[in-house]
């Protein structure tokens, strides 16, 4: 966090500074240090009481006071003076909130001498330039989101009583007084520099407070004492006795902190776009805050046109959103139109004309004449939701943003969040992911398909109702672009596989059923069809389930459009499924008809072609999964090849125990080249059309996927043989 801009100044009631000669006195320090302004720190230790001294006194005491931060003491060292018998006693101090931008506000006011070092459940007390200031707490309203701001009401050892006020500017100004002399020219200066301060991508807050007389303070306490306690709409009744206070303020002043960005947003962000991917920014802050951070973590670029709703009645907000779809020519989109749209504007097909790229061009609003066909992006404030999610404005605003290639909401609360995502959700067959690090976070992160929380400063709210945690943002691209693609591509393989090696085997079984003209005869014992699905084929499904991948990770983060084979449904789909299925009734046809038409002038049992039928179809379908494996480990060679021996064991097992029908079987048929000639046959014709296919596909209609991966071989190769002299001469 960055330090605090000097504030805006307003003259308030005097209040009178704390003395006090201790004996013993603690110094207390912070951890970091905060560089201050000079003469900001020069008109806090003028000793006259001017009105802007006394306005940056109670500015600073409200950054100390109004915040829920515990300090933490810690001794450092200690010295004694023993001239004059004082005893200094020099400790740290670290600040625990949560939220960190409190922990910076509380933080810059100790770097301007007012240093919070004790809280209680009923007083704080704030060192005031080396001299100690305890403050009754009567009472604290939290920050919500409805009313946007919180307020704390002190206790003044003078009996003096303050309610302390800081939130968004937002909701600030409508409660200020306006009855002061000079209140229009202090607050068009805040404006001005809450501007100069959002463009800046900084965060910013407005501080007020005001007198209670002992009237209001009596009315207010029997009021907050019975909202406290209610045991039903607490909330509301909570809000109602903070409105009750929240009025009438005078002006404090404004600040301003730096939310950085993370290590590696931009290029995240970069990445899943190229991905295919619709990143919308869903943000509390104000709107040139929103803006400048869009623009920071290169989410607007300069050649995009701007859509701005910032409406304050439902028709406002009806006229802005049809002005802009009749601007820049956005057709009502159907279901089956949404991934067309959003891929046009993904790709960028609205071009915007020469004359308009200037830097000097005005910034577009909506409903402004003339027709574009560039980059959209829609900038959207909370106020303006309000009308539009409770209204039947939800098409308009659906076609508008779905047009658009960037999508800022700014000013939002969080049913707001939910609302939004909501909409896309119930509009479109797209998966939704939401992200997010605050309790503000919650209810977007609950309602979307994939929720991710952020561990941060901000809390564990996000991460414990999240399906995702990470420690950045950054490692959302690592997340979706490479643990994405995997998973989809072994889930899809795996998906069509588990068909066939179950549907292979039941239809040999069917086929057996029509040569055997329905009758109750068996040629396979009930251990081989338990353990055909138990143990003789589950092992290599779990093992390349888990372990199989058709890319690297650095080819996958390299090419974030690879990505988009999951949204094309490359690892299954329909016609995938039935293709498989086609290839399953081969294979069993083959299965069940090579050993009939082998043996059928011999004299073997059915037990015997039951044994052959059993042994065959596990090679068979262990040798399918062999020519799908993109990633050859040990461990897949254990699970593959070792299953067929694993067969090979417990059919020696069973035909070992003389009750079984099948005895002895296995042993009579090992003998006979036959049968081994048998399994071979039966291999090569059921693989062949599936091997045929896939040369074909591969050599003229190759994927994405397989030229990255070919790629990915001849890279391998040609460093395995550039480095292979060098090994041979060392």
């Amino acid at each position: 966090m960055a330090p605090l801009p000097p504030p805006q100044l307003h003259p308030i009631p005097f209040c009178p500074k704390p003395t006090a000669t201790p004996s013993s006195r603690r110094k207390l320090r912070l951890n970091s240090e905060i560089p201050t302004d000079s003469e900001l720190m020069e008109l806090l230790h003028i000793e006259l009481a001017g009105e802007e001294r006394i306005a940056a006194h109670e500015f600073f005491m409200t950054l100390a006071a109004c915040n829920t931060v515990i300090p933490i003491l810690t001794h450092s060292s200690s010295s004694c003076a023993i001239l004059d018998e004082v005893h200094d006693t020099v400790g740290t101090i670290e600040y625990q909130g949560e939220s960190p931008d409190e922990q910076a506000l509380v933080a810059a006011a100790s770097a301007y001498g007012y240093t919070l070092c004790e809280r209680t459940s009923g007083h704080i007390v704030i060192d005031v330039n080396d001299e100690k200031l305890r403050l009754d707490v009567l009472g604290l309203h939290e920050f919500d989101s409805v009313r946007k701001r919180m307020s704390v009401v002190i206790r003044f050892p003078s009996g003096a009583v303050k309610v302390l006020v800081k939130g968004a500017d937002t909701t600030m100004f409508s409660i200020l007084r306006k009855d002061h002399k000079s209140y229009h020219d202090i607050q068009n200066a805040t404006l001005n520099h809450l501007n100069e301060y959002s463009s800046e991508g900084l965060r910013t807050l407005v501080v007020a407070a005001r007198d209670l007389t002992g009237e209001e303070l009596e009315e207010w306490q029997l009021m907050y004492e019975d909202a406290s306690t209610s045991l039903t709409d607490r909330s509301a009744k909570l809000r109602q006795t903070a409105s009750l206070i929240e009025c009438n303020l005078t002006l404090l002043g404004a600040s301003a902190i730096e939310d950085k960005l993370q290590e590696g947003v931009p290029e995240a962000i970069e990445s899943l776009r190229q991905a295919g991917m619709k990143v919308w920014v869903l943000t509390g802050d104000k709107q040139e805050t929103a803006i400048s951070i869009g623009m920071s973590c290169k989410l607007l670029t300069s050649d995009m046109q701007r859509i701005i709703i910032n409406g304050t009645s439902e028709n406002e907000c009806k006229r802005l959103l049809f002005d802009a779809k009749v601007k820049f020519g956005v057709n009502p989109a159907s279901c089956n139109q949404i991934s067309t749209c959003q891929s046009d504007a993904e790709n960028g097909h609205h071009e915007v004309p020469a004359s308009m790229k200037s830097s000097n061009f005005p910034e577009p609003h909506a409903g402004e004449e003339g027709v574009s066909n560039g980059p959209l992006a829609l900038i959207i404030d909370g106020n303006s939701l309000v009308y539009i999610l409770e209204k039947d404005l939800e098409t308009e605003l659906f076609d508008l943003a779905t047009s658009c290639r960037v999508v800022i909401c700014c000013r939002v609360a969080p049913l707001q969040k939910a609302g939004i995502v909501d909409l896309i959700k119930s509009r479109t067959d797209d998966m939704t992911l939401a992200i997010g690090d605050g309790a503000n976070d919650v209810s977007m992160i609950q309602m979307a398909d994939v929720g991710v929380g952020i561990c941060g400063q901000e809390g564990r709210q996000a991460v414990m109702a999240s399906d995702f945690a990470m420690g950045q943002f950054r490692f959302l691209k690592r997340l979706l672009l490479v643990h994405g693609h995997w998973n989809y591509q072994r889930v899809g393989y795996l998906v069509l596989y588990n068909f066939y090696r179950n549907a292979v085997f039941v239809f040999m079984l069917f086929w057996y059923i029509l040569y055997a003209a329905f009758s109750t005869t068996s040629a396979l014992t009930d251990w081989s069809s338990v353990f055909y699905s138990l143990i003789y084929t589950s092992i290599p499904t779990l093992v390349v389930g888990i372990l199989d991948k058709d890319l690297s990770h650095k080819t996958l983060l390299k090419y974030p459009k690879l990505y988009a084979a999951g949204y094309r449904q490359e690892s299954y789909n329909m016609k995938l499924f039935w293709i498989t299925m086609i290839d399953t009734v081969w294979q069993s046809l083959v299965v069940f008809y090579v050993p009939v038409f082998v043996y059928d002038q011999s004299d073997i049992d059915i037990w015997s072609m039951g044994s052959l039928w059993t042994i065959a179809v596990v090679i068979l379908v262990n040798m399918h999964l062999a020519m799908d494996v993109q990633r050859w480990l040990i461990f897949t060679h254990m699970a593959i090849w070792g299953s067929i021996i694993i067969t090979y064991g417990c059919l020696v097992v069973l035909d070992l125990i003389p009750v079984f029908p099948n005895y002895n079987t296995i042993f009579q048929l090992a003998k006979s080249p036959t049968y081994w000639l048998s399994i071979l046959l039966i291999i090569v014709l059921a693989l062949l059309p599936r091997f045929i296919v896939k040369v074909i596909n591969q050599s003229f209609r190759p994927s994405d996927i397989q030229i990255a991966r070919e790629a990915e071989i001849l890279k391998k190769n040609h460093s395995y043989i550039m480095s292979k002299p060098d090994h041979d001469t060392s």
